[in-house]
């Protein structure tokens, strides 16, 4: 390499002044580097016998030359960019000083190997690379060959450092303009970037609906990318296989799509859920999946030609993928790669308040449900938390409860009618792991058939001619909690296989739904049939029988725990006299023993009400029960089962008209033999003057006699 010329030469002569002029007509016409090339080639053959021209650009990012094209004679190539014919890259002078270099042959063929056999067939004995210096610094270099090894020294040197002058004006033109072009594609690129991104954040503060969500994203989504369908697919926490839930595509709306993805296919979404990295798939690589997933083989016949999905990803946990499918093109730029990679992390959060709000929803919906249903048991008129009676009958039942009340056993209550099985019930709860949970009842019997089966497992909206919304049923109330079914055996045939499916599986699908629901349920039944005798005249299914007998509590007929009846009598009398704001203060002995005595065949339902209507009838300090209704309760009952019944029924060795005639007259005199008035006794008894008197003559009592 040779000692570089110094750069203050004097002005070239009147030839070279017209050749510049030339040459930068040249520049200022021509449309592009190659013309100006061309050009610039053709004036300096003419002037300084130039064989050979070749321009140099500055690769961006690094400090090296890289060739971009050349001139000789009958010769004009372009270089591409990946093609790099420069195998040492720019002379260090050049670069680092910015001054003109020149070579011999032997030193630019060592220079600039891959040109060797160019060189060689035109002849070139001499070198000059003059720098093509801009505002913005380093540009490039121009590379001038010739045939005469002195073609290229003193003052022709001088006039080709004013060529290369020029040169680099025009280079900075172009490349500005290329910078400018550049620089507005990319600002483009980036507003759309963020438009699309400002989109999806809108959508997602304003959409709180899955498919809503979806479609906004999808419309953002195609405005960048064009021709394009979007699925959202999420992870089911009970099946743990990826769903479907929304989708935004005109072509598969009329078709049966697949909707549950396996976490462990080789489909591009679940690919990109294991991975929890972006997954782009072909044409030629969904043609080859197709066969083997109907979800692949379905995208392809909607007109798919490459697939991305795309994790969401929330912290440290992938909810699923946002899959979109180009129809007009066959792949996806890193930029569009990227930018679905943005958009998945906002719908990522989108999804996780969309489920969030749901939930909310679902609890605040069933907290409305629970208080209603709650404030409906408090009107009743049960005392829930109380179970009068000191019998060794009743007692016996209380330590079953008390056994297994710890367990999540299901029990099954057998009794009479009347007997208290709720209040078992009840007190199975409130001993129960669950005392803090809701406790939900159904009577079987109450509801018809065709509702009960929205009763106990919900329906969704459009399920049947008037589900207008959607309903919870009482399986999925009482999740973690207890569960009543009272008057089990009243279901039907038809509906016993869904409950045994319940009550077995703890699982259960709403009418009108394909959705599989499942609960945590404590079950307890009562019913005062004979189940047995039910399932051998195949009206109770035998499996669901033995699902419901794990822990049978048998609960004793008032008649069988005699002892509990005074107990239970002053229980109730308390009840409602503070209830009606009444104050009885004693009940007759023999009232008492009347009651003891009577067979009770409604059991405690039976004395309650009675204590109830005695209570009301009472309007003095004494409880007036009105015994005599028992009797005719007993006539109709003996009428309707066809049993003859001649005679009162008898309590003991006296009938109740003996017993009501010495209640009578006990209170006679207590009041002295006044009937009249407000210590009379008919004010004690609760009855008219007229009624008592009434009464009076029919059993032979005179008031002054009997006192």
């Amino acid at each position: 390499m040779k000692t570089p010329e110094s750069n203050s030469a004097p002005v070239p002569r009147t030839a070279n002044y017209e050749a510049l002029g030339g040459i930068a007509r040249a520049m200022s016409s021509e449309p592009d580097l190659t013309s100006i090339l061309c050009a610039v080639t053709a004036h300096l053959r003419f002037q300084v016998n130039i064989a050979f021209s070749a321009l140099m650009l500055h690769e961006p990012g690094s400090e090296r030359l890289k060739l971009y094209l050349y001139d000789a004679p009958d010769v004009l190539q372009r270089i591409s960019p990946e093609e790099d014919i420069c195998d040492q890259g720019p002379s260090d002078w050049v670069w680092e000083r910015r001054e003109p270099v020149r070579y011999s042959f032997a030193e630019a063929r060592a220079r600039f190997p891959s040109l060797a056999s160019l060189f060689e067939a035109h002849r070139l004995k001499s070198f000059w690379l003059l720098p093509l210096t801009t505002a913005r610094g380093p540009a490039g270099a121009l590379l001038l060959g010739s045939v005469d090894g002195d073609a290229l020294a003193g003052e022709k040197a001088r006039f080709l450092e004013c060529v290369a002058a020029q040169l680099a004006v025009a280079l900075d033109g172009f490349l500005g303009c290329d910078h400018a072009r550049e620089l507005q594609e990319k600002l483009t690129k980036e507003r759309d970037h963020l438009r699309t991104v400002l989109e999806v954040t809108s959508a997602i503060v304003s959409k709180l609906d899955m498919q809503a969500l979806l479609e906004a994203v999808s419309a953002a989504i195609r405005r960048v990318l064009g021709q394009a369908f979007t699925g959202l697919l999420l992870e089911d926490p009970t099946s743990h296989e990826l769903l479907l839930l929304a989708e935004d595509n005109a072509n598969l709306k009329s078709a049966q799509v697949v909707r549950t993805v396996r976490l462990s296919d080789q489909t591009p979404a679940a690919t990109a859920y294991r991975k929890a990295q972006p997954v782009v798939v072909n044409s030629n690589e969904i043609k080859r999946l197709a066969p083997e997933y109907n979800v692949m083989r379905q995208l392809l016949e909607a007109g798919g030609r490459c697939i991305c999905s795309v994790p969401l990803k929330l912290h440290d946990r992938v909810l699923g993928t946002l899959n979109v499918t180009l129809t007009d093109k066959d792949t996806f730029a890193d930029d569009e790669v990227r930018l679905l990679a943005e958009i998945a992390g906002q719908v990522a959060i989108a999804v996780d308040n969309v489920r969030a709000y749901q939930e909310i929803t679902a609890l605040r919906d069933k907290l409305t449900r629970e208080k209603l249903y709650l404030e409906e048991e408090i009107r009743t008129d049960y005392n829930f938390e109380e179970i009068v009676g000191e019998s060794a009958a009743l007692k016996h039942v209380l330590r079953q409860v008390e056994t297994v009340a710890e367990s999540d056993s299901t029990v099954l209550i057998l009794g009479e009618t009347g007997t208290g099985k709720e209040l078992i019930a009840r007190a199975i709860h409130n001993l129960s792991r669950r005392r803090s949970r809701t406790f939900v009842k159904l009577n079987c019997a109450a509801i018809p058939t065709g509702l009960l089966e929205s009763e106990l497992f919900g329906h969704e909206r459009g399920a049947f001619t008037g589900a207008i919304t959607q309903k919870m049923g009482r399986f999925e109330l009482a999740h973690q909690g207890t569960l009543l079914l009272d008057e089990v055996g009243d279901i039907s045939l038809e509906l016993q296989p869904k409950l045994l499916r319940a009550v077995q599986e703890r699982e259960f699908e709403r009418l009108g739904s394909t959705r599989t629901i499942q609960v945590d349920v404590r079950l307890v039944v009562a019913t005062n049939r004979d189940l047995g005798r039910m399932m051998a005249d195949r009206q109770f299914r035998t499996d669901l029988y033995y699902r419901l007998n794990v822990f049978p509590i048998v609960v004793p007929p008032l008649r069988d725990r005699v002892e509990d009846i005074p107990l239970l009598v002053r229980h109730f009398t308390q009840k409602y006299a503070q209830r009606m704001n009444r104050g009885i203060e004693s009940i007759p002995t023999e009232t008492m023993q009347a009651l003891t005595r009577w067979s009770w065949p409604g059991n405690v339902r039976e004395l309650e009400n009675l204590i109830e209507r005695a209570v009301i009838l009472s309007r003095g300090a004494v409880l007036n029960v009105p015994l005599t209704e028992l009797i005719v309760a007993d006539a109709v009952d003996s009428r309707a089962s066809e049993t003859p019944h001649p005679s009162p029924p008898s309590f003991g060795d006296r009938s109740l008209e003996v017993t009501e005639r010495e209640h009578i007259l006990r209170v006679l005199r207590e009041s002295n033999g006044l009937v009249a008035g407000p210590r009379g006794a008919a004010a004690r008894l609760g009855m008219k003057r007229t009624t008592l008197l009434s009464r009076m003559r029919r059993m032979g009592i005179r008031p002054h006699e009997e006192v």
